[in-house]
């Protein structure tokens, strides 16, 4: 039986600035497209200390979409985007500033300074990309040395199923944080990319699904 509208609204979980409700565990108990409020709690949970920073959806799509000049940099300018050594943007192919949650796709934009490079891990062979470029342009003179950052199509494993992109996103954004938190030397390039490759797969995906859920449930037991 469907949960009443009522009963999906319950809130369930307060976790930093972002608050879960009963209908996100229902996302995750079925194979349901993965919705902006998850994706928001698994980058808070991720989220590593400076200098990196996940945006979330909400804040990556308006920065996307501003409507002028000097809102944007009124909106850029308290984040310190040029101190930051890693970034993460989600990118959604909502062309519609005026429809929350639209969309109907997921993927990651990496900015790493190393490289000063923006990489765009797309898992439906670049649907996003035109969206991705989109983004980069507008962020770019706030972020890149010298504004010569570059945009570059990355590698991303495929998804298989339409419902999965979110866990994609979600999946490479933990391993390009582990790599970055771990590795000692990060002057070759966008080195995560071999990470990439061994760690996820649609297996892995797959268990990310149960695994966010029960991360959930957990988290939903302490408080």
């Amino acid at each position: 039986m469907p949960l009443s509208k009522s009963n999906a609204d319950e809130k369930i979980l307060s976790y930093g600035d972002v608050v879960l409700r009963r209908s996100d565990l229902d996302i995750l108990r079925g194979p349901y497209d993965i919705n902006d409020r998850l994706i928001e709690f698994f980058f808070a949970y991720l989220s590593p200390p400076d200098p990196v920073l996940l945006f979330s959806p909400s804040v990556s799509f308006w920065l996307s979409n501003c409507p002028d000049p000097v809102s944007l940099s009124e909106a850029a300018g308290p984040l310190k985007l040029h101190l930051r050594d890693l970034v993460l943007f989600t990118i959604n192919n909502n062309s519609d500033v005026t429809a929350a949650e639209g969309g109907t796709h997921w993927s990651l934009l990496v900015y790493y300074r190393g490289t000063n490079k923006f990489v765009h891990h797309d898992s439906s062979r670049g649907m996003n990309r035109w969206h991705a470029e989109s983004l980069f342009e507008a962020v770019k003179g706030f972020i890149g040395d010298g504004g010569e950052a570059r945009y570059v199509e990355g590698f991303a494993p495929q998804q298989s199923h339409g419902y999965d992109c979110g866990l994609y996103v979600m999946a490479i954004a933990r391993v390009v944080c582990d790599w970055f938190r771990e590795a000692e030397v990060k002057d070759e390039g966008e080195s995560w990319f071999s990470a990439l490759k061994e760690e996820v797969d649609a297996a892995v995906v797959a268990e990310l699904r149960g695994e966010l859920l029960r991360l959930i449930l957990g988290l939903m037991e302490t408080k």
